[in-house]
């Protein structure tokens, strides 16, 4: 059995090739279900290793460890893809004879490639193959273990690609949410429509029974009026009329019962679309901190407005036999005893679905601000209301008024305040795409009133300003048809700040109650707010990196996450984190809380890095220690970007490995990249012209592969600048960015301090002993903290050595912290870094510093 090459399945080619002639013909002529389906199972699994290539950047990352170990080169695995996916290895592993035959195709398969290599003249390939060869020869005496090493492969290829499809799957259904419905829905769609063809049913039995009754009224006025002494004739009339009158008597029993019966179904239907109400509400509920779920309301809309129809239409029903029993009413009239329990009953039901069709659909938010739910005072924010049953007789007539803190709860302190705006609009059928019943509040503000003579900052407060929820009220009137039903919703608690600084703090606060509660008048939430699992946070989290960059956090980030929260466990399900924790104390160490750093590095992943996160091409949360193992695996020029642990704003750095002259790898870092830096040059720039000075000023690139071995300019390539060289818009700050030169140019380095603690637990004690031991190998190019670039201009008239001193002596001290040496570049001796402003003034003299030729070679000056 030959190789397959890589040219797409050929059904025909695979059968000769497979098969004996007469198998072939079997299957060509006779059609056979066998074959046909053979094929199309192989079709599928030849797809297998394609499909892996296909993958983004993190999921080629797992797959080029998975084969990190050689047990199958990736070589031979790409060559022999639909050979090796079409061999039943699983059955090869435990049943010897099969082996062997799979055994011996293989080394056949190998020496085929190698004799291909030799006539294509590729060395390097053929070289391998040999290689190859002689490596799986090794399993001749047990090749029972190859094919459990092949199949085992095989499964984990199908777990990457089953990990990495699912989301895609889970996005193409957000894309389309009305695509696929829930077994609910549908049952629930069908239910309601049932019950809307029984009320239209229901309509022609009760014009049967209005008919049937005018015919007795006919007969009995008849009857009254007929002089007739005809003892016989009267008696024959008089049993007619009885007749008639125990047939109308049935009618009107039927009638009821099917309206108790009806009533039932609506009662059991009703139950279920208010589930799916909650659902909806839930669903928007996290949808407000970033979850990518369906909040479309057309679906609710739709049931509710036919629920609606086919309730008025049964009060109407009711009303009817009211009216009839006016007309006609006899001793044991069942209307006269059922209509009122029933009138009763569809009042109530019709009551509660009313009241749940007056949602809040899009919640309370600023146009500027960070998300939803958080509002400033003064400034104005929208929020609109829907009527889930249309109803066109009620356009422009329900008045909806928004209002606010109705039912405010009884804490010192808190905080009132007044609508100001448009706060009264009619529901309309104009401002909706689907004219449903909506009414848009677009320019609301708030402002505070004064409690008393001293306001709040006399009162002993019990919440902080960013911890006080508040909620919108909105109000209106239902009236159709003698039904007054008053309805009133109200939005999910928002914030109100009265500053911008405030925001941060708000939004953490929106996050933390939408994340754990459903009780949307809670108000004091934050009295005793609850702890958070470590499912509930790391999956919010991913929705921040969702919303704002269409990208969530993989499981390899959140366990870094979890790791750096709760330190080395085992299970990170029971791990939990408080409020205080979360938003309040303090990283040990620094002087910002957990998620003050994670809204530093959000807010530069949105405004910056959104592309190359969407891409993948971002690994963002990885311990050095993982660093370090990862890239001393690879080839030299290897690098990858993950977030600072130690910068309150958010920053971005890149480590790459590179070797020394006996093969020694080396890791190193550069300061992170600001949102000051990102200003004013892209990051795919910044990774496009980076360079370090050799010696005799030889520029080298040391960034050549993302990891784990993409070639730079294929990840980055689609985001450079089409204008280059001295016609790149970002030429001053490549001529002038830090001032990169390696150790034999004379430029001084240090070694990167010790990862910042995030929790007490952060070390890793079992990490491979050469990642905790080979501190001094991590180099880090020196640099300003706030940033990597210095600000040194070719046009700049100040003269060179005053903007050395400036952008030197600008050195903040936390960046100072982090260098336990530093090195005097004019000797070997290791000298203990200061925290004054001259960094270098204390070493060298002005004229020793500006005369010293290693030291300006790595100063790159337009002009010179």
């Amino acid at each position: 059995m030959g190789v397959v090459e890589d040219q797409g399945f050929n059904p025909l080619l695979w059968i000769t090739t497979s098969f004996t002639p007469v198998q072939c013909a079997s299957a060509l002529l006779c059609g056979s279900d066998r074959y046909k389906a053979a094929r199309e199972r192989v079709k599928l699994r030849m797809a297998q290793w394609e499909r892996l290539k296909q993958l983004d950047l993190v999921c080629l990352q797992k797959l080029d460890e998975l084969y990190h170990s050689n047990a199958l080169p990736m070589d031979v695995r790409e060559y022999l893809a639909y050979w090796l996916e079409e061999q039943d290895w699983e059955g090869a592993s435990w049943d010897s004879s099969r082996a062997v035959v799979l055994f011996q195709i293989l080394l056949e398969n190998l020496d085929n490639q190698y004799s291909r290599f030799v006539q294509e003249s590729n060395f390097l390939m053929h070289r391998n193959f040999r290689h190859f060869k002689q490596q799986f020869q090794r399993y001749q005496e047990d090749p029972c273990r190859l094919a459990e090493t092949i199949n085992w492969f095989l499964i984990k290829e199908r777990e990457i690609l089953e990990a990495a499809e699912l989301p895609q799957e889970v996005q193409m259904l957000q894309v389309q949410p009305n695509s696929i419905e829930s077994e609910t829905q549908k049952n629930l769609e069908k239910s309601i429509r049932d019950f809307k063809n029984k009320v239209q049913a229901m309509e022609h039995s009760l014009r049967c029974l209005e008919e049937q009754q005018d015919e007795f009224d006919f007969k009995y006025q008849t009857h009254k009026m007929d002089g007739t002494t005809d003892e016989a004739e009267k008696n024959e009339q008089i049993n007619v009329l009885k007749v008639m009158l125990n047939r109308l008597n049935n009618a009107r029993k039927s009638f009821l019962f099917e309206t108790e019966s009806l009533l039932e179904t609506a009662h059991r239907l009703l139950r279920i679309l208010l589930e799916e109400l909650n659902e909806w509400k839930r669903r928007q509920q996290v949808s407000c901190i970033g979850a990518p779920e369906d909040t479309n309301l057309e679906p609710l809309e739709k049931w509710f407005t036919a629920m609606g129809d086919g309730m008025i239409q049964l009060r109407k029903f009711l009303q009817k036999l009211e009216e009839l029993q006016g007309k006609l009413s006899y001793d044991e009239d069942p209307i006269k005893t059922q209509r009122p329990v029933l009138q009763e009953q569809v009042d109530t039901l019709l009551t509660a679905l009313l009241k749940s069709a007056f949602v809040v659909e899009t919640q309370p938010s600023m146009p500027q601000g960070r998300g939803p739910l958080v509002l400033r005072t003064s400034v104005q924010f929208s929020v609109k209301t829907r009527f889930l049953f249309k109803v066109p007789e009620l356009n422009h007539a329900m008045k909806v008024s928004a209002s606010i803190n109705m039912d405010a709860p009884n804490v010192k302190g808190y905080r009132k305040f007044n609508v100001l705006g448009t706060s009264s609009k009619a529901l309309n059928m104009s401002e909706s795409m689907n004219g449903g019943m909506v009414a848009d509040f677009r320019h609301l503000t708030l402002k505070e009133r004064k409690v008393g003579s001293g306001g709040k900052s006399n009162s002993d407060l019990s919440l902080s300003v960013t911890e006080e929820l508040h909620t919108i009220q909105f109000n209106t009137q239902f009236d159709l048809h003698g039904l007054s039903v008053p309805l009133e919703t109200c939005s999910l608690p928002v914030v109100v700040i009265s500053n911008s600084s405030q925001q941060q703090s708000a939004w953490a606060s929106v996050l933390w109650f939408n994340m754990l509660s459903t009780d949307h008048k809670n108000l004091v939430f934050f009295a005793s707010s609850p702890v958070a699992t470590w499912s509930q946070l790391g999956q919010m989290l991913s929705w921040q990196f969702q919303s704002c960059a269409k990208r969530g956090l993989d499981t390899d980030q959140l366990q870094t996450l979890a790791q750096k929260f709760f330190g080395k466990q085992d299970n990170y399900e029971n791990c939990k984190i408080s409020w205080t924790r979360f938003s309040k104390e303090n990283i040990p160490g620094q002087n910002f809380t957990l998620w003050v750093w994670l809204d530093g590095i959000l807010n530069l992943v949105k405004l910056y890095l959104a592309n190359l996160w969407e891409d993948g091409s971002i690994m963002g949360f990885v311990s050095k220690g993982t660093e370090k193992v990862l890239l001393k695996k690879k080839q030299g020029g290897t690098f990858l970007l993950r977030f600072s642990e130690s910068i309150r704003d958010g920053g971005i750095t890149f480590s790459w490995v590179e070797y020394s002259n006996t093969g020694k790898p080396n890791v190193r870092t550069v300061q992170p990249f600001t949102s000051f830096d990102l200003k004013q040059i892209p990051f795919p720039e910044i990774l496009r012209n980076f360079q370090i000075m050799e010696a005799e000023n030889a520029p080298v690139y040391p960034l050549q592969f993302l990891y784990p071995n993409t070639p730079k300019d294929q990840a980055f390539g689609k985001y450079y600048n089409e204008k280059t060289g001295e016609e790149s818009p970002y030429i001053k700050y490549i001529k002038t960015k830090l001032v990169f030169v390696s150790k034999e140019n004379g430029c001084t380095s240090a070694s990167e301090g010790p990862a910042p603690d995030l929790c007490a637990q952060h070390n890793d004690p079992d990490s491979p002993p050469e990642v905790n031991g080979d501190v001094s190998e991590d180099v880090l190019l020196q640099g300003l903290e706030n940033s990597p670039m210095l600000s040194v201009y070719d046009d700049c008239p100040t003269p060179l050595s005053s903007d050395l001193e400036t952008s030197l002596s600008s050195s903040p001290s936390d960046f100072l912290d982090t260098l336990d040496f530093i090195t005097d570049p004019l000797s070997d001796i290791p000298l203990k870094s200061s925290h004054g402003s001259g960094l270098f003034m204390d070493l060298l003299s002005e004229d020793i510093f500006l005369n010293d030729p290693n030291l300006l070679n790595g100063v790159n000056i337009q002009g010179e």
